[in-house]
């Protein structure tokens, strides 16, 4: 028996495959399988070679896989683009309108199967789709009716005839195969368990509404645009307001208004609306308005790659804007770390008065990946900082409330607009510690040394270990964000290959905390750093604030796909080559 198995359905854009790889993926998840799951597609609505690729294990996993076991290719395209990584012994399905026929192939078997004929015996040969993930259930060794409830969710809506159209197609996808005698995979068992398949893009939203978000603004752009489009959909039952902005200067500048009138806000990007926000970072900084900034990274510079992957906004994040701006830079690496640093973002953005950026990618926004059962006690307690009571400001008792009140801590009092003792003005400039605008060298020196000095009181642990208990290794991978999932799959490989090697996993990445991992970085013989941009952006902030860069080795790729498991070894060894 298998403990795991990977799928993947290619074909055009606009042929249904996202909802034929979901069905799929939830079926699998409502089992009880771990699902990582991977989308390829182009930057049109129609047309374009597109793939759904998942991977279901009886363990947990964040990696998609390097192979696959079985293949549907719904034209000739998604054979030539995806036979290349068919696992040895695996199945691919291949839609034809000319003879039916089973043959070996490139090392698999290969099953020529006329699902369009199939689909309009049932009456519609847009269900082809159908058709062909019953065939492929077969093979996996998962019987259609396990499909039934999912399908009658989905299409009950719309009739009860469109799910019995569905159920039949599956039906006769499963049958076809199914007589041909061929020995279909075996999935080991599992307990089912309370999970649900979310992307990261999901995943933060839910966590912003869970952590007291109740006001969003932004502006549609891939890949955030679904933050913005669940938010639509979900704050308004819990009293909340979500806007699409006419633009990305126009999201921020709404989000900074939400915060400064005492709600916690949210605004979500991209790295070309990033950059249009830059402005406004600033006026978030000098007027220490608590806001959250979702970047999802995608391929750049200026419109770039809009529908593929990179990490190349890292240095815009950590220094974009004029003059120096306290910010926080954190970096969820799973999809269950979404949901969960959601909590902690708008906490931090509160109780240092700050603008919070969370560096999401394409991968973690547009990907799904099985998720617990969440409840309250994962996340954190809501932290709102130094915001005042109405009586606390009559204590106070002061006529010009000191909303800049030099501090030890560099975090002032807090009051927002309509609160009795609370009068303040607000704006971009260099103010005093009542808000009016001065350029006093003397007071313009101590503001800036508030604002920026709060930021030296914070401490949290900024990175994970992967690869047992921690130690120090001879090989130190370094990551952040969504390439988590196969370097803890590459340093698993390395352990069994008798190397010692471990990964350290960045979730902060301003201010950077070196506490821990500074010492992993001077006991290591080598330190790899591997992501997804040209220049190595990540190296060279280890290096900087580490001084490790001589011991810096970098893996970069930049051509729009996520890393895979082979990609890294086969760069790793040349390395280790060059080294020696």
């Amino acid at each position: 028996m298998k403990t795991e198995i990977t799928f993947k359905i290619g074909g055009q854009q606009g042929e249904g495959i996202d909802s034929t790889g979901e069905v799929l993926a939830v079926t699998l998840m409502q089992q009880g399988y771990q699902i990582a799951s991977y989308k390829h597609f182009a930057s049109r609505i129609k047309g374009g070679h597109t793939y759904y690729h998942i991977r279901a294990s009886c363990d947990k996993v964040y990696y998609w896989g390097d192979t696959t076991d079985i293949l549907v290719a719904l034209d000739q395209e998604s054979y030539e683009h995806n036979i290349s990584a068919m696992s040895a012994g695996g199945y691919v399905l291949m839609a034809t309108n000319q003879e039916e026929k089973v043959a070996e192939a490139d090392g698999c078997t290969v099953l020529y199967v006329n699902f369009t004929r199939l689909a309009e015996e049932l009456g519609n040969k847009i269900i082809r789709n159908m058709v062909a993930l019953g065939a492929a259930a077969y093979l996996m060794g998962l019987h259609y009716e396990l499909f039934k409830p999912l399908v009658e969710k989905k299409f009950l809506r719309k009739g009860q005839a469109l799910v019995d159209l569905n159920i039949s197609a599956l039906k006769a996808g499963y049958e076809h195969v199914q007589q041909l005698g061929l020995s279909p995979f075996q999935l080991a068992p599992v307990q089912s368990q309370d999970q649900a398949l979310l992307s990261g893009n999901e995943a933060f939203a839910f966590g912003a509404i869970a952590a007291g978000c109740r006001f969003l603004s932004a502006y549609p752009i891939t890949p955030a645009s679904e933050i913005m489009e669940y938010m639509k959909s979900h704050l308004p039952k819990v009293g909340g307001v979500a806007v699409q902005a006419e633009d990305e200067l126009a999201g921020i500048l709404m989000a900074i208004g939400a915060g400064y009138a005492g709600v916690r806000a949210l605004t979500s990007t991209s790295g070309p609306g990033f950059s249009l926000k830059t402005e406004a970072i600033g006026l978030a900084g000098i007027s220490e308005t608590p806001v959250v900034i979702v970047n999802s990274q995608r391929g750049g510079p200026g419109t770039g790659l809009p529908t593929k992957y990179e990490q190349g906004d890292l240095n815009t994040m950590l220094y974009a804007g004029h003059g120096d701006i306290p910010r926080i830079v954190l970096a969820p690496s799973t999809v269950e770390e979404c949901l969960t640093m959601a909590s902690l973002a708008f906490n931090l953005a509160e109780r240092y008065q700050c603008p919070v950026i969370v560096a999401l990618d394409l991968v973690l926004s547009l990907n799904k990946q099985t998720c617990p059962d969440f409840r309250a006690e994962h996340f954190e307690p809501i932290d709102r900082g130094k915001l005042l009571s109405e009586a606390e400001l009559e204590a106070l008792g002061e006529f010009h409330f000191k909303r800049y009140r030099l501090t030890e801590d560099g975090i002032s009092p807090r009051a927002i607009p309509g609160q009795r003792g609370g009068v303040h003005p607000a704006n971009s400039n260099e103010h005093s510690e009542t808000g009016h605008i001065t350029e006093l060298p003397e007071m313009r020196q101590a503001m800036m040394n508030k604002r920026l000095g709060k930021l030296t009181q914070f401490k949290m642990r900024g990175y994970e270990f992967i690869g047992g208990e921690e130690r120090s290794v001879q090989t130190l991978f370094v990551g952040f964000g969504s390439t988590r999932g196969v370097l803890t799959e590459v340093v698993k490989d390395l352990q069994d290959q008798g190397e010692d090697a471990g990964l350290a996993h960045i979730k902060v990445l301003y201010p950077f905390q070196a506490e821990g991992l500074s010492e992993l970085a001077r006991q290591a013989e080598k330190i790899v750093v591997v992501e997804n941009n040209w220049s190595g952006q990540l190296a060279g902030l280890l290096a900087k604030e580490l001084q490790i860069g001589h011991k810096i080795h970098k893996i970069c790729k930049a051509d729009g796909d996520p890393f895979t498991k082979a990609d890294i070894m086969q760069h790793y060894h040349q390395l280790v080559k060059e080294v020696v």
